[in-house]
């Protein structure tokens, strides 16, 4: 795949870039593992003004480098804006807390002296050189959400992203070179998939972190296993949108047109199954259906467009094979299932709602990666919980009920790494992001990300 800008919009060819050759690629990683000898000893008064800095620099720069998302890869200006002001609150988030975080635990005194000691605690210790391999879907947040933490710790990054965000990923480099972070603290690479078994296997690399397909994840998996490195993946997502009686239908339909069809739908913890339970599911289903079938589909650039284009033109085929399996094999398409007709240049699709779908049909379990979303009628919460967890998948889910029960039941039962009650996923610094099953392993944001890549190590004093 070459390294271009490729506007989703139009599908012209806007700019194209030399990948790094070998030479680049050891010069690079070299640098990186001499910053990483000295950046380790800052301190974390040191390591917050840098990241201060680079927030400050990205809150000025908000405005250009969303015009620059927005180009590479579809999503809305507006949310473009949106994602680059939650990275500004992410940076300050960990500049002020990262201390807190990653401060030494003391053992208690009584278990110290059973082991024959005066006193122990464990300290976070950075591991080193991490290597960080991105999607093009949320190209600056999914940069940032590791890279804050990771470089609060004392950790420093290389960063491999999608080919097609090559300016978002130029951009970051740059961010955090201004800022003022010595010199190799966070570098891009413009390199091919190809090239990332080489940079990974290299005995400077300490770690590495994925948030993309299942295919790519067990690649890198796979690599880091047999080098015996720390990964954390963040793989895909078919997250549930369990709708109960005690409900407020109205407000749950609302939400859920957001939920499906946020940065074009493209998003691994946006909600694609909408299960919902028999006594309130038509009328839900009217007012999704009516929700979804009213969004502005159009130029992403363009103030109140809600839907933008899919990122590629294989993109909208691999959502178009999905569509055309159900509706062959006896699913309803009801509103949406095709092409809009008045956007003959770009990768667009109509924000669709399938019914009638049955195991049979691959977009039951597969993820579809754009504004498609499948309904379900169940008759109670034992058949909802059931279909919920009938995926490969398990990011996050969604419920609303007002029960307390049946919340406590859903907590108990649902297999993801996150639960939302009466609203809509979404990733915050405070709280800690991963999933189970094939979504991966290992979590980003909160104390738990920042940790990721430490070394815990524990400091034992004899009497």
């Amino acid at each position: 795949m070459p390294i271009a800008t490729v506007n989703p919009a139009t599908g012209e060819t806007l700019k194209t870039f030399e990948p790094h050759g070998p030479d680049e690629i050891e010069a690079t990683v070299a640098r990186a593992a001499s910053a990483f000898r000295e950046y380790r000893t800052t301190s974390f008064a040191e390591r917050s003004e840098l990241m201060r800095r680079a927030a400050d620099l990205l809150e000025k720069d908000r405005d250009e480098i969303a015009a620059i998302m927005t180009t590479e890869m579809g999503k809305t200006l507006a949310a473009a804006r949106a994602e680059a002001a939650k990275c500004v609150k992410a940076m300050r988030w960990y500049a002020e807390r990262a201390e807190g975080l990653l401060a030494d635990e003391r053992v208690d005194t009584a278990d110290v002296e059973d082991s024959g000691g005066s006193r122990a605690y464990v300290r976070y210790r950075p591991l080193g050189v991490v290597l960080a391999v991105m999607p093009w879907n949320f190209p600056l947040w999914q940069v940032v959400r590791f890279a804050a933490p990771a470089l609060m710790a004392g950790n420093v990054g290389l960063l491999k992203h999608a080919s097609n965000v090559p300016q978002t990923a130029l951009y970051l480099g740059d961010l955090f070179r201004r800022a003022g972070f010595p010199e190799g603290c966070f570098a891009t690479l413009l390199i091919g998939s190809r090239e990332v078994e080489g940079v990974l296997r290299d005995s400077r690399v300490a770690a590495a972190t994925l948030t993309g397909s299942e295919p790519a994840g067990r690649s890198v998996a796979s690599i880091a296993g047999d080098e015996v490195k720390k990964t954390v993946l963040e793989l895909g997502g078919s997250d549930p949108y369990i709708v109960l009686p005690s409900a407020d239908v109205a407000a749950a339909a609302k939400t859920a047109v957001t939920a499906r069809v946020q940065n074009n739908g493209q998003s691994c913890i946006a909600a694609k199954r909408f299960i919902v339970h028999t006594d309130v599911h038509d009328e839900f289903a009217e007012r999704f259906v009516a929700g979804m079938a009213a969004l502005s589909v159009g130029d992403p650039m363009r103030e109140g467009t809600d839907v933008g284009p899919v990122s590629s033109e294989q993109g909208r085929a691999d959502l178009e094979e999905l569509v055309d399996d159900a509706t062959a094999r006896g699913a309803t398409a009801l509103c949406g299932g095709r092409r809009p007709q008045d956007q003959p240049k770009g990768w667009f699709y109509e924000p669709t709602v399938l019914a009638g779908v049955t195991p049979d049909m691959r977009i039951h379990h597969e993820e579809a990666f754009g504004p498609v979303a499948t309904l379900y009628r169940v008759p109670d919460l034992d058949a909802a919980v059931d279909l919920a967890n009938d995926t490969p998948f398990g990011l996050s889910s969604n419920v609303w009920t007002s029960d307390n029960a049946e919340q406590h039941r859903c907590v108990r039962d649902l297999q993801a790494g996150g639960i939302f009650f009466n609203g809509m996923t979404a990733s915050h610094p405070a709280m800690p992001f991963g999933g189970v099953k094939r979504s991966g392993y290992g979590r980003e944001l909160a104390d738990h990300g920042i940790r990721e890549f430490c070394n815990a190590t524990t400091v034992w004093y004899g009497r």
